[in-house]
Parts: structure tokens; sequence; C-alpha cells
């Protein structure tokens, strides 16, 4: 059994329980790596606690240089895909690498048509030589479905992709509506843009879950996407499961040939804004190195894509330390059984919007401070049973302390260096 909408809406299960969606992203899998690292590469994710992989079915576009030939088509003699002429070859090695993961007890969110492929997108008015006609769509569904709907895997109708003009959104909606003929128990979504919040109501109709993207850029006024993004998709759209399926990737370059890298406290920071703002479906993690599957002397294109400087080959990326971190924000919900969260923002006076609070399904209050500071709640002290701090890079933990102040209770600032979650037990 694949997974799930729960009862409240907001959340995934699996086989009737709770499923904290916790992913990591390794796009280039089905064309980069082979048989050997990706057995190690599972198993190391699986120790960490991760619980789905998100994959593109067609080759990423950003991938790395590889020795790999796997090509889901013929090609012309310019080297350009025949959409006509599938490669069995290829789907049958895709399905292969699936059925591991499913041995490992990984979910897969496959990506079915990434941005460039689709006309009029944002990648395609880059990189138009691979653009798949719109008859193709059909056969190559048909493929897909054949290939992995029995793994219940979820099908991630879009990647990184803008809505903006009808064409695009036309290759979607059928490749969505194909698939829910032919997979109706597969759970669909949209991997958009970053920072896209804008999403035809016809596309939204189609979907079973929601995905945004914060992405990796690092412009200032864009800091505030992890959770300016949740709060546009909990006001204006219906109540779905609603997870951050890519915010900033540990040591990601920063994008439009920005200088500069993206480094724990920031993709920590990135997660528990989202998650305390209402996306509590799920986190994905990313690694610059991971998704693209680098490796030593080979190439990395930083003119393909969102201009993200050359990555760490993979062999180091894997072991960054941001990816504890994440693993560490399933053991939290799993320790303190959390199933759901509604925004406390309400509760918090120190009018600073970084600061993200929330209440859990069981009376608990959560509050994210990026940075050291007393916090001022609009609660009584005598509201409040307990506090425990964690600090968010060692994970040590100290006992909170309160008290009142006008209109409310100052609980005392912490002693840790970086961000930490406060978690309040309320009477």
């Amino acid at each position: 059994m694949g997974l799930k909408v729960a009862i409240n809406k907001k959340s995934f299960e699996k086989n009737g329980k709770p499923f904290f969606y916790l992913a990591d992203t390794c796009w280039s899998a089905f064309t980069n790596i082979n048989e050997n690292d990706w057995k190690y590469y599972l198993q190391y994710r699986k120790r960490q606690g991760y619980n789905v992989l998100q994959i593109n079915i067609l080759p990423q576009w950003d991938a790395s240089a590889t020795d790999l030939n796997h090509s889901p088509y013929q090609k012309d003699e310019k080297g350009n895909y025949q959409f006509d002429k599938l490669n069995d070859s290829y789907f049958n090695h895709a399905r292969s690498m699936c059925e591991v993961a499913k041995e490992y007890g990984f979910e897969l969110a496959l990506v079915v048509l990434w941005c460039n492929y689709v006309p009029a997108t944002w990648a395609n008015n880059m990189l138009s030589h691979n653009t798949m006609p719109y008859e193709e769509i059909d056969g190559y569904i048909k493929k897909v479905n054949e290939t992995f709907t029995d793994l219940d895997p979820l099908y991630v109708i879009s990647g990184d992709t803008d809505l903006n003009e009808e064409i695009s959104c036309s290759y979607y909606l059928k490749a969505s509506q194909l698939l829910h003929e032919l997979a109706p128990n597969c759970l669909q979504s949209l991997h958009v843009r970053g920072r896209l919040m804008e999403i035809p109501e016809k596309l939204i109709k189609q979907m079973d879950f929601y995905m945004f993207q914060s992405g990796h850029n690092a412009k200032l006024e864009n800091r505030a996407m992890p959770y300016c993004l949740p709060e546009y998709f909990i006001e204006h759209y219906p109540v779905k499961p609603l997870l951050n399926s890519e915010p900033c990737y540990e040591q990601m370059g920063y994008s439009s040939n920005m200088y500069g890298r993206f480094h724990q406290f920031e993709i920590r920071r990135a997660a528990w804004q989202s998650i305390l703002t209402g996306a509590f479906a799920g986190i994905t993690y990313g690694a610059a190195g991971i998704y693209s599957w680098h490796t030593y002397g080979k190439e990395f294109a930083n003119e393909v894509g969102e201009g993200f400087d050359s990555p760490n080959p993979w062999h180091l990326a894997i072991h960054y330390p941001g990816a504890w971190d994440y693993s560490d924000i399933k053991v939290i919900f799993d320790n303190y059984e959390i199933t759901e969260l509604s925004s406390a923002q309400n509760l918090l006076m120190n009018g600073i919007d970084d600061i993200r609070a929330a209440l859990t399904n069981n009376k608990l209050l959560l509050i994210y401070v990026p940075e050291n500071t007393k916090i001022k709640l609009k609660l009584e002290t005598t509201a409040i049973d307990k506090i425990t701090i964690i600090d968010l890079e060692t994970r040590h933990r100290e006992v909170g302390t309160v008290s009142s102040c006008q209109g409310g209770c100052m609980v005392g600032m912490h002693i840790f260096e970086h961000d930490a979650l406060y978690v309040v037990d309320l009477k």
C-alpha cells in the first residue's frame, strides 16, 4: 500500500499510521548512479531515517557529467531524443533501481515532466532541443504507468516549473489526467519553480497534496519565502497536505551566479520556518553534489539551470551534517507524537516574523528561534507547565525559564550559539 492523505487532509498516513514525509533529493539517480553506489546511498540515507526519494524519471538537465549511458529515447544524428522511440532498457534499469529502493523501505516521489521538456517554460526557453511533442505524452505516460505504478509511487507531474503559459499548463494537465486514469491510487502533486505562488485552478484540482519551493535565491527579499509560501497556500487554496519540497540545498551555490553558498544553519532555518507555518506534512533535504551526482573530474555546467556554482563530489556531499538535522525533525515529531500543527503566531509579541510558532495536536507550543532573544508570549505563566529548549545544532537540551511581563509572559533567552526549538508544555 502506498501513501494516503490522512483524515485531517493535512498530512499523510501509511497502513493507517501517521507518515512524516522525510525525503532526500536525488534527481539524477536513473542516469548517473551505478548499482554499488546506489546501494551505499540507500543504506546510508535509511540509517539517517529518510523514507522518501525524489527522482526525475527523465534525465535531469543540470546533472553532472557521467560515463554511464542511460537514455530514455533513441537519438537522432544530432544527439536529440526521438520521442516516438522509447528505450525499454532505460525504463527497465529505472524500474530495477526503484525495486531496490523499495526493498530498503523507501517511498518514491517520481517527477514525470521536468520543465525543460515542456514548451514555454523558463528552462525550455533556455534549452529547447529536447522538447517533447504534445502527441507523444500519451505513449510516455503509458510507459511510466507500466514501469512504476505497481510500486505505489507519488507522481510529481511537473519539475521546477513555472505555469505562466497555456501550452505548458496543457502538457501538465494532460499528463495528470492520464495518470489519474491509469494509476488512480497514486497520489499526485506539482513540483513548481522557486517562490512560485500562483497556480491555475485547473491544476490545483488535480493535486492530492501541495509542494512549494522556497529555493536557492539568497537575495534579501527572498529570505522570508520558507514561511510566506505556506501562508499563501493555506490562505488561497483548498486544504491538502503541504510541504517544502525544495528548500535551499546544503552547500548549494546561490542561484543567479551570486557568490556564496547555503550552509547547515540556513537549510535548518528554512525547514523549521516552513513546518511551523503549516507545511508540516514533511520536508525534503537536498545536498549539492547529491542531486546531480557529481564526481571528481566530471563537468558540472554552471551555465545550465539557475547558475549554481560547482558542487563537491557526492562522496563528500552525502556526509554533510545538515542531513542529520533534517532527520532529527522526524525524530522530534515521532518523540512528541505530533500529527498536526496550527499556527500560533498570534501568541508572539516580539513582532519578528522569522520567529515561528505553532500549536500541536497534543497541547504543545513549538517556537522556532533563529537567533537568540527573549520571547514574549500572550500567555499567563500559569498556563505553562514546563519548557524544553533544544539546540538544533548540537541537540543539547536546556530547561527553559518563564516570568510574568506586561500583557503575558517572558520566556528566558536560551544559552546556545545558534537556532533553537522551544517545546512549551501547556497545562
